[in-house]
């Protein structure tokens, strides 16, 4: 069985979902939750779900040292992937290179629109109703230095409604999160998930 850390930065929703969907059929074991400051709602998830937690305080620790640790203890511990989960904290490249195409992560757009460096939380969203396309989604993608630049594992359709704000905007794309990056780690646990460059496929 595969082991896996989830990184997340907020409430934990997303993480919740995979927490959920593993709990009806096991497919991995979630060793920790990695949070990028004290107090959020994702490190009352892992207490509650006995997973154990390596969590960032800027008044203690530098980010240079808490990379450090959290690179030590994830592979001392076997961990096999990494799920970014809502992390909003810049990942170092040496980081990545630790873990080459075994960290994934997911974005409330369908990449490359809406993307990138500052595209995060309700900032997606607005931009999303601004520009007035019509569909948005959520992609799930490998990490690289490039950020939102990896290649993508699946992606979902949302339509954008016409009197949309950024939450229930926010709200519907959530409910495809949801479903669709338990299932991508669920794949990539079992195996299924083959990345050639750019190219991902679903065995």
């Amino acid at each position: 069985m595969k082991k896996i850390a989830v990184f997340a930065s907020g409430g934990g929703t997303d993480f919740q979902s995979v927490i959920d969907a593993n709990a009806e059929e096991k497919f991995c074991e979630i060793e920790y939750l990695v949070a990028s400051k004290p107090n959020i709602g994702a490190i009352a998830r892992a207490e509650k779900a006995g997973i154990k937690t390596l969590v960032f305080d800027k008044n203690t620790e530098s980010k240079e040292a808490f990379y450090a640790r959290v690179t030590e203890t994830l592979k001392r511990e076997g961990i096999s992937y990494i799920v970014l989960a809502g992390w909003l904290l810049v990942i170092p490249a040496g980081f990545i290179d630790e873990f080459t195409d075994r960290i994934i992560n997911i974005h409330p757009s369908l990449i490359p629109s809406f993307c990138g460096v500052g595209y995060y939380g309700l900032k997606v969203h607005e931009k999303a109703i601004e520009y007035g396309v019509k569909l948005s989604g959520a992609t799930v993608h490998f990490v690289e230095a490039d950020v939102d630049g990896g290649a993508i594992i699946m992606q979902r359709a949302v339509a954008v409604e016409a009197d949309d704000t950024p939450e229930t905007l926010q709200q519907r794309i959530l409910k495809e999160e949801h479903k669709m990056l338990p299932l991508c780690v669920k794949l990539l646990c079992q195996g299924k998930v083959v990345k050639e460059g750019r190219k991902v496929r679903i065995l």
